[in-house]
């Protein structure tokens, strides 16, 4: 009785097999084809420049923070108490004020970056699309997903020069 069911499983595996051989399946790198794009590097230049200033004040306060450490670590131990206590709140105000500075650019930079993702989605979709039709193609897969490729079912290239125009 229990053979029936693999000798079934065995025959549709066998009548699979030739249905998988036409199967034509090409393979891109979503993300690099997209960050590599001319869209993408005056993307990547106009936020440079739209956060210079911000980062600039985070590099700031953690340097502030860093020498008022250094000065508590080196001159420590001839503070007495109330000016070591002082110092200590300095640098702890500091190291909040450090945090809070990075984690709001970081907020920004990744709202912007969401941003930039979702208005190119339907030009990347649209590449994809047209991939997939000239080049005679039934499946498109990330590469993330996949453990090989022949070099020419690599279509990342092509997707960058779609991207560009």
């Amino acid at each position: 009785m229990s053979r029936i069911p693999m000798i079934v499983a065995a025959a549709i595996m066998a009548l699979s097999f030739p249905a998988m051989a036409e199967t034509r399946i090409g393979v891109v790198d979503l993300r690099q084809a997209l960050f590599s794009s001319n869209e993408a590097k005056s993307f990547s230049e106009t936020l440079q420049k739209d956060f210079t200033a911000d980062e600039a004040k985070v590099r700031e306060a953690q340097e502030q923070a860093r020498k008022l450490k250094e000065r508590l670590e080196k001159d420590g131990a001839m503070m007495n108490e109330s000016e070591r206590n002082k110092m200590a709140g300095e640098f702890q105000e500091k190291v909040k004020e450090f945090n809070f500075l990075k984690q709001r650019l970081d907020s920004a930079v990744s709202q912007r970056k969401q941003a930039f993702l979702e208005q190119a989605r339907p030009d990347v979709d649209a590449a994809v699309k047209e991939l997939l039709e000239e080049n005679d193609l039934d499946l498109i897969l990330p590469s993330e997903a996949v453990v090989y490729v022949k070099p020419e079912m690599n279509l990342t290239a092509q997707l960058l020069d779609k991207l560009n125009r």
